[in-house]
């Protein structure tokens, strides 16, 4: 009688075994071709009918070969996906904005009266200012001779107000609601790029949210009006999302507050700029906003706690996915939580069927979905970074977390049972073995239920812990591109911070809502939660400024090169190829990701210049200077880094928002010098953050008077390791083969009481037969020095102050006899640059001139010989 065989115990699952074979992910495919259609059709158009026919044509040919050659019609069928994208996105078209408002955006104020589409939200813009931000749409104009005209048009409306009044010590600002009218006073004008290359598509951006002018009033001459516009469904959203911010500053203060909007419900108009780099440095951001993690906790709270009250599976999910439905519809952010809630739905909708629980087949679904709404959102950061996201946990974290962790997980399964362990794998079996060798052990002293419990909850921490560093570490490892292209920034120490912050998270979010949920009902219930939530908040931003504000997370990277694009792209693929073959190619494509995440961050980018030239650009600053100079031999000094005017309030840090994106397409990572000209803010107000990006050798200053954020940049220079040298009139030196002589200020130049336009450091450059000589913002007395004791000629002159007449005097244009000039100043600036009789004195005296509010980005080339001008913006 032969052997029975050996059955495992009645109770026990079969024992998890690791599937080499990847299941089918025909979704996927469809999105990925879909989407490739998408990019076909915007660089090769073709008539909508050739597109139609073709497509019949491959799904024909699909269906028919389907049956006889399986693969030929699943190729020709994914080809009928691909004509769609290209036939969807022309025939889609761009977006179409009512401009009709815009020949009314010129100098001249005009009043409006519009209804309100987005809500203000008050914010403190500078000392004893307040300043409420909120979208329009016009209802009619009235001209400055009384002709009323009905125009429906966007415009992004900014309203200022002294910050208190000081009797009551309360606002003075109406704060304005969705769907209210008003009338107001103003000045319009169009939006404008900063036009260099990489900048960011400020008019796009505003474009795509239906805005066409920006207009500012102060808060007296706005006048709100009866009646409402507006639809009862979005009324009733925003009347909900604001009265969750009004809990939520009720129930923490301002600062906490904040970091919670941003974190739970999406408002991210209380976030200070600080907390915001902090966080990007940290390599959390993600958690800072609404993504695609907040809505996953969210459903596994919710589908954890309905299971627990013992409802069945299907209303659990069925009422899981209309929480998270519910949750993106009161939130602000659009389409990235919506794009995790259809991800959400489809995950859950498929494990509703007793399918396997395949996530890449969810998100070829959801992407494909998302791209036939709207095929444009294929071109966003956020949907690019949510789907390789996603892909990279379920390619190549999930099955090293199968043939891994899970595994030992086994382990831990009926625990109590005895006869368990011949039905696992070997090593299974010995590691349930010696775990509960140590809870005996421990008996002795808790006795035998508390010891086992003990080591069967250290253990599967244990395995959470190593499974979070691991999905962590491959993500970091994987998007180490998109971070580096769109962010230009490596997250030395995402992983870490990740380790630490994303389970606070898992605490933080259902925390919060619960605490605002019983805020409604009585403040007293929303004590217990509100401790636990302030208390993962505290120590998410803990972390985040700790490992934030350590100089290995301030790592910052240029535009990678395509070749490096392409290698860290197919050292992706190759990992997600190779994560379910033997271990030993599995590692080989582990290892292959990691190179690649490495070169992105340690391995410098050859710089986008001209060897044997001297280089001078102009760079597209607004209202302030920033000029570059890239010497012969390679190396580069930056003289001045614009900034807002008068130090106002500014939403933008013109270092690291407008010169320095300029500074990494040019895949420029470091810089040789930085010099500022003088200490007004329009020339060092970017300084800052070019210091902590570009961290020069040198930071070279002139004159110094007294000056608060003068002295903060040279102490932060000191704080970097960057030398910095107080260059005078005389001094003469070699820069990478360029010559510079330091024209002014003399040693014993007066110093005022504060910075002046005749504190600049005026230099000459010269480079063979050639050179040019940048003024800063030098006037009459200092240019008639210069002009009387150097008697500087120059083939390039970079005006003084802006086009101003107090510059450009006849006295220092006949000593340089510039052949070419160029001015670097703000679009229709307010200071009514350059002026018009400093535009005839050049033209006199024969230069050729280009500014940087006409011409964007100008750069001259210097060969020694000859000057040759080049236009971005042309290209």
């Amino acid at each position: 009688m032969p052997p029975l065989p050996i059955t495992e115990p009645p109770s026990a699952p079969l024992p998890h075994k690791f599937h080499f074979k990847p299941t089918r992910q025909p979704m996927l495919w469809a999105a990925l071709f879909y989407a490739s259609g998408i990019i076909a059709g915007i660089h090769a158009w073709r008539p909508a009918s050739w597109w139609i026919v073709a497509g019949a044509a491959f799904l024909a040919a699909g269906l028919y070969f389907v049956r006889r050659r399986k693969y030929l019609g699943v190729s020709l069928a994914l080809g009928a996906f691909f004509l769609a994208g290209a036939l969807h996105i022309q025939l889609r078209g761009p977006t179409v904005l009512d401009t009709s408002l815009q020949p009314f955006a010129y100098d001249q104020p005009v009043e409006m009266t519009a209804h309100v589409i987005r809500e203000g939200r008050l914010r403190e813009s500078a000392p004893n200012e307040v300043r409420q931000s909120l979208d329009v749409e016009t209802e009619q104009i009235v001209t400055e001779n009384g002709t009323r005209i009905p125009v429906h048009s966007g415009v992004r409306l900014g309203i200022y107000s002294p910050a208190f009044v000081s009797q009551t010590n309360a606002p003075t600002m109406h704060l304005f609601r969705y769907g209210e009218r008003l009338r107001s006073s103003l000045k319009l004008k169009l939006p404008r790029n900063f036009r260099n290359p990489g900048a960011f598509d400020y008019q796009g951006y505003l474009a795509a949210n239906g805005i066409a002018a920006l207009g500012s009033a102060k808060a007296e001459d706005v006048q709100l009006l009866p009646g409402f516009v507006g639809n009862s469904i979005e009324l009733t959203r925003t009347r909900m999302h604001s009265s969750i911010i009004a809990k939520l500053h009720a129930l923490w203060p301002a600062r906490q507050a904040a970091l919670i909007d941003a974190m739970v419900i999406g408002e991210e108009a209380f976030v200070d700029r600080d907390t915001r780099v902090d966080f990007q440095r940290s390599g959390t951001y993600h958690i800072l906003v609404v993504s695609g993690m907040n809505v996953t906790i969210l459903a596994f709270v919710a589908f954890w706690t309905l299971r627990c009250l013992r409802l069945a599976d299907i209303p659990a999910t069925l009422l899981t996915i209309l929480f998270c439905v519910a949750y993106a519809f009161l939130t602000e952010v659009g389409a990235p939580v919506w794009r995790a809630t259809l991800m959400c739905a489809i995950y859950l909708g498929t494990r509703l069927l007793y399918r396997d629980r395949a996530m890449v087949n969810a998100l070829g679904a959801a992407a494909l979905g998302l791209l036939v709404f709207d095929p444009r959102q294929l071109f966003t950061a956020s949907f690019q970074m949510t789907f390789v996201c996603v892909l990279i946990v379920a390619t190549i974290g999930l099955p090293l977390v199968e043939r891994t962790s899970q595994l030992y997980r086994q382990a831990l399964a009926h625990w109590d049972a005895d006869d368990y362990e011949p039905s696992l794998p070997p090593r299974v079996a010995q590691f349930r073995v010696d775990l509960r060798l140590i809870a005996e052990r421990l008996a002795r002293f808790l006795g035998r239920t508390w010891s086992l419990r003990l080591v069967r909850g250290t253990a599967i921490v244990f395995l959470h812990t190593f499974e979070l560093l691991l999905v962590s570490a491959v993500m970091q490892m994987g998007l180490a591109l998109p971070m580096a292209y769109y962010f230009h920034r490596a997250t030395t120490i995402g992983l870490p911070a990740n380790v630490a912050v994303v389970p606070l998270t898992q605490l933080l979010m259902p925390a919060a809502i619960l605490t605002i949920a019983l805020g409604y009902v009585s403040p007293a219930l929303a004590k217990l939660p509100a401790l636990l939530t302030t208390f993962a908040l505290q120590a998410i931003t803990g972390t985040v400024h700790g490992l934030g504000g350590l100089r290995l997370a301030d790592l910052r990277v240029a535009t990678p090169s395509v070749a490096i694009m392409i290698a860290a792209s197919a050292a992706l693929v190759l990992a997600i190829t190779l994560a379910r073959k033997r271990a030993l190619l599995a590692v080989t494509g582990l290892v292959a990701l990691l190179a690649a995440s490495l070169a992105l961050a340690f391995v410098p980018t050859k710089p986008n210049t001209r060897a044997g030239l001297l280089e001078v650009t102009s760079i597209d600053v607004g209202e302030g200077d920033a000029i570059l100079l890239v010497m012969p031999e390679g190396r580069t000094l930056l003289i001045d880094a614009g900034g807002p005017i008068w130090g106002a309030g500014s939403q933008l840090d013109f270092g690291e928002d407008v010169v320095a994106p300029y500074l990494w397409t040019r895949r420029i990572s470091r810089l040789d010098a930085v010099a500022i000209s003088h200490g007004h803010s329009d020339h060092i107000g970017g300084m800052a953050a070019v210091l902590k990006d570009f961290r020069p050798k040198e930071l070279w200053i002139g004159l110094l008077p007294p000056s608060r954020a003068l002295d903060s940049l040279i102490a932060e220079a000191h704080a970097l390791g960057i030398k910095v040298v107080r260059h005078w009139e005389g001094d003469e030196f070699e820069l990478g083969g360029a010559k510079v002589n330091v024209l002014f200020p003399p040693r014993d130049w007066p110093v005022g009481l504060e910075p002046k336009n005749n504190d600049s450091m005026v230099l000459h450059v010269s480079y063979g037969a050639t050179s040019v000589l940048l003024e800063g913002d030098a006037e009459r007395a200092v240019e008639r020095r210069i002009a009387s004791l150097h008697h500087p000629h120059a083939d390039l002159l970079k005006v003084g102050h802006h086009g101003s007449g107090t510059s450009t005097t006849p006295e220092i244009l006949a000593a340089v006899k510039p052949s070419f000039a160029v001015i670097s100043l703000g679009y229709r600036t307010s200071f009514g640059f350059p002026k018009p009789e400093v535009l005839e004195r050049l033209q006199n005296s024969g230069a050729h001139i280009y500014r940087t509010d006409v011409n964007g980005a100008v750069t001259f080339y210097l060969d020694g010989h000859s000057v040759t001008p080049w236009l971005a913006s042309l290209q």
